[in-house]
């Protein structure tokens, strides 16, 4: 028994890249980076893949088919993941995003290339959810704050660089390359993870269908429809008002189906999650797609220039979560601090439209914005596993994926619209994602209380 008992000890006061978890967290970060690389990447090249591919009219369903098929997948990975173990969806997952880079690697038309794109959007959905269900059932719950900052880390990386390389081989190669090169990285970074994973006990093991997976399949793919038209109806202006409208009718219908009981009207504790994670990064990818406009067309900065503002917050998200994983803030702290930062930061690169005030403004704003997201991201996901019975983490985690995109997608096809409707007004646009950070501020007390770091409290109702 003592001998027993010094090596749990010894488990739990190891680190992420200690010697029992060393394999699994670098392939952890190697899977996380391929995904992150590849969704930075393609944003670079769509303009031209669509251009090649005479596929203009389907450039934004090229976005949210991706989009659309992970709310489908990580459902689907979730469920599966609580009744068979983690590995066996992010087999599945790894595979399918794989097949979805080659489809659209060797896409001879913008069709295909959509497909292709749904396809990776299945197979990255499903592989994110498990991944977060192997962090609960590998590391002790002390780690967990270190490995979610860790998946904050690997982002970082590919938003320095995916740009610049997609870049490069767009115009010195062939855009076809981005996504036949990650394929041929993939396999090797999921056999990596999976060396990590031997000899480990993960749970699952129990065949029989999860109940009502069935149902929750419908409501995934109904509320992938309605994102889907959300996002497309939002960017063809007045004419797409009619898909605009019943994407939002339906996305009302569906969307209390897929969250947990009492998200939308944010019952305390765990019910908070989906809504409070999906208003602060829903918030903060609205914001990052009128900024370098914003940046280019009314201060005229490059488009390095302007990028450059983006890599910044990218650099802030890996700081904030640095600092979260080191355990010095309580979760009180990362969460309604960070939505705090997130909405100073955006409310003030709003402040570099007026001509005098100087573009330095826009570098601390995001750098504001991204400790905040940093702080708050991953602290969600802690919280979320430490709220969690056994065997509830996959549908758990799921249901905060959904919330995460959903909102994301409305959040920016809101942004837009009003930007659009205002006479492309950028204060007007960037107001609203101020907003929504602010609602994620407010909330924040309804998830948790926090007395000291590392300690988590659920709010009394």
């Amino acid at each position: 028994m003592p001998a027993m008992t010094t090596t749990m000890e010894r488990s739990e006061t190891a680190g992420v890249v200690s010697a029992p978890y060393r394999a699994l967290s670098f392939g952890l970060v190697a899977i996380v980076t391929l995904l992150a690389f590849e969704a930075m990447a393609v944003a670079t090249a769509m303009p031209v893949v669509a251009r090649e591919l005479r596929g203009m009219h389907l450039y934004n369903l090229a976005f949210s088919a991706t989009l659309a098929a992970s709310v489908i997948a990580t459902v689907l990975g979730g469920r599966w993941s609580d009744r068979r173990g983690p590995l066996e969806p992010i087999a599945a997952g790894v595979a399918t995003f794989v097949a979805g880079l080659l489809l659209a690697g060797f896409a001879p038309n913008m069709e295909m290339f959509v497909a292709g794109r749904f396809v990776q959007g299945l197979g990255a959905g499903a592989t994110q959810v498990a991944l977060y269900v192997l962090v609960a059932r590998v590391y002790p719950g002390a780690l967990h704050p270190k490995v979610f900052a860790l998946f904050s880390a690997a982002w970082v990386v590919p938003s320095m660089i995916g740009p610049a390389i997609a870049g490069f081989v767009v115009e010195n190669a062939d855009w076809r390359w981005i996504f036949l090169g990650v394929s041929l990285i993939v396999v090797p970074s999921a056999l990596l993870l999976w060396r990590g994973t031997v000899g480990r006990e993960l749970g699952g093991g129990i065949a029989e269908p999860a109940p009502g997976l069935g149902r929750k399949l419908l409501w995934a793919s109904l509320t992938a429809v309605a994102a889907a038209l959300i996002q497309y109806g939002s960017a063809l202006k007045l004419a797409g008002l009619p898909l605009l409208a019943a994407g939002v009718v339906l996305l009302a219908v569906v969307l209390p189906k897929l969250l947990l009981p009492g998200s939308l009207r944010a019952a305390p504790g765990l019910p908070t999650a989906p809504v409070l994670r999906g208003l602060a990064f829903g918030s903060l990818t609205a914001a990052q797609v009128l900024i370098p406009l914003m940046l280019m067309n009314e201060r005229g900065l490059s488009a390095t220039g302007a990028g450059v503002v983006l890599t910044i917050g990218a650099l802030g998200w890996s700081t904030g979560s640095w600092i979260k994983g080191r355990g010095r803030i309580g979760h009180m702290t990362a969460i309604r601090g960070g939505a705090g930062l997130l909405a100073t930061g955006l409310a003030l690169v709003t402040l570099v439209l007026v001509d005098g005030v100087p573009i330095a403004v826009a570098y601390v704003a995001m750098a504001l914005a991204g400790l905040g997201i940093g702080a708050l991201h991953p602290t969600v996901s802690v919280l979320v596993l430490q709220m969690s019975a056994e065997g509830e983490e996959g549908q758990n985690s799921a249901a905060v994926g959904v919330g995460e995109s959903v909102f994301t997608v409305v959040a920016v096809a809101g942004s837009g619209a009003l930007f659009t409707a205002a006479a492309e007004n950028y204060a007007i646009g960037l107001a609203s994602t101020v907003v929504l950070a602010f609602l994620a501020f407010l909330l924040a007390p309804r998830l948790v209380r926090s007395a000291r770091a590392g300690t988590m409290e659920r709010t009394a109702s």
